[in-house]
């Protein structure tokens, strides 16, 4: 894996981790009862977005560790995805 594979890798696990945290003890206008005129009762009050960002980062880093691990291991290939799904490449030199 080239480091802008691991790169590339390593950003879509945080972003989609990342909107996995947001929701997560998230307070709203209606939960809090000062909900400001002109928007919605579920309008989000109190974020904590430096403190999601950063165990978004941990987390990203965990599995982007075992990911990386199983890539670089080579106990799953692009040709054994292939024969579970496609059956597009068919059989290998090595087969």
């Amino acid at each position: 894996m080239a480091i802008t594979s691991a790169l590339v890798l390593y950003a879509v696990i945080w972003f989609m981790t990342f909107l996995v945290v947001i929701p997560f003890r998230l307070e709203t206008q209606g939960d809090r009862g000062e909900v400001v005129e002109g928007t919605h009762s579920s309008s989000p009050e109190v974020h904590n977005l430096r403190r999601k960002a950063l165990i978004t980062t941990g987390i990203a880093l965990v599995v982007w560790a075992i990911i990386a691990g199983v890539i670089l291991s080579g106990w799953v290939t692009v040709r054994d995805i292939d024969g579970w799904m496609f059956n597009r490449m068919g059989p290998s030199s090595l087969d």
